[in-house]
C-alpha cells in the first residue's frame, strides 16, 4: 500500500487492536462480519469507489456505510467499517484488503484468547506443506470452475475433526475467497499474520530428521537473542539437506546443512 493507504491501515490496526483487547467483543463473530463485508465490498465495486471517493465528505461516506450495515452486522463491526471509511485510500481496493486482513486478525484473536494460537499457527504451516507437495489436492482446491460447495465439502473432509476450527475457518475462507491471491501465498501471509499477533519472527527451519523438542528449544533461544525477539518454528523435514539445519526468516537465510557444505567445497574446488 502507498502513503494514505499505509496510514489508514495503520488507523485501522489500532482501532482493531482496542477491540481486541476488549474481551466483550466477540472476535470470532467480529470475523465473520468483516469477512462478509469484504465479500460485499469486492462484488459491488461501485460501492467500494464511493466509500473511498476522497471527494466525498467523510462524515458522508461513514454515514452511507452506517446505513448499509445498520442492523447487518454487530456494533464493533460498523463501528470499525465506519472508521475504516472515513479514512483516504489510495486505491479503493486497499479498503477491501484492509478489511481481510483484520478479519483474518479477528480469528486469529479468536484462537489467541483460547489459548490456541500456537496450534493454529503450526496447521496452516502443515496445511500449506501438504498443498505444496500434493498437485491433484492444489488442482481441487484452486479449480475456478470447482463449486464452493464443492471445495468446502472437500475442507470439511480433511479438516473437519482434525484441525483447530479457526484453522478450519480460515482455510476454507482462503479457498473459497482467494481474492486473485495464490493459495500458497495466501498461506504464507496468513502464518506472518498469526506471528505478529504476538509480535514474533516466523522461521521455517528444515532438517533431515525432526528435531527432539530440546534442539527446538535451543534453536528458538538462539534465534530469538540473534535477533532480538521472539522467533517461532515452522519445522519441515526434508532428508536431502542430508544433516544440520536451514532456517530461512524472511528473505534471509541460515544455511547449516551438510549438503550446503558440499556445495560449497565443491565451488572452491571448481574455483
Amino acid at each position: 500500500m502507498n502513503g494514505a493507504s499505509r496510514e489508514a491501515l495503520a488507523s485501522a490496526r489500532e482501532q482493531f487492536n482496542a477491540l481486541a483487547d476488549n474481551t466483550s467483543v466477540d472476535a470470532a463473530k467480529l470475523a465473520e462480519e468483516l469477512a462478509a463485508v469484504t465479500a460485499l465490498l469486492d462484488r459491488e465495486v461501485s460501492l467500494r469507489r464511493v466509500l473511498t471517493d476522497p471527494a466525498q465528505a467523510a462524515e458522508a461516506r461513514a454515514e452511507l456505510a452506517g446505513r448499509l450495515l445498520g442492523g447487518q452486522v454487530g456494533g464493533p463491526t460498523a463501528d470499525l467499517v465506519s472508521g475504516m471509511v472515513r479514512a483516504r485510500w489510495s486505491r479503493s481496493r486497499d479498503l477491501t484488503d484492509a478489511l481481510e486482513e483484520l478479519a483474518y486478525s479477528a480469528d486469529l484473536v479468536a484462537a489467541q484468547r483460547a489459548g490456541q494460537l500456537d496450534d493454529v499457527e503450526d496447521e496452516l504451516f502443515r496445511f500449506g506443506r501438504i498443498v505444496s507437495s500434493n498437485s491433484e489436492l492444489r488442482g481441487a482446491l484452486t479449480d475456478r470452475n470447482a463449486t464452493v460447495a464443492a471445495k468446502t465439502e472437500l475442507l470439511n473432509a480433511l479438516l473437519g475433526g482434525r484441525a483447530n476450527p479457526v484453522t478450519e475457518r480460515i482455510v476454507i475462507r482462503l479457498v473459497v475467497q482467494p481474492r486473485g491471491r495464490s493459495l500458497e501465498a495466501g498461506l504464507d501471509a496468513l502464518s506472518k499474520l498469526a506471528a505478529s499477533r504476538r509480535d514474533r519472527m516466523v522461521a521455517v527451519v528444515t532438517s533431515a530428521v525432526p528435531l527432539s523438542e530440546g534442539q527446538r528449544q535451543r534453536l528458538g533461544a538462539s534465534l530469538a537473542q540473534l535477533y532480538g525477539r521472539q522467533v517461532h518454528l515452522n519445522l519441515d523435514v526434508d532428508p536431502e539437506v542430508l544433516g544440520g539445519v536451514q532456517v530461512r526468516i524472511g528473505d534471509e537465510v541460515i544455511n547449516g546443512t551438510i549438503a550446503e557444505r558440499l556445495d560449497e567445497a565443491g565451488r572452491r574446488m571448481a574455483g
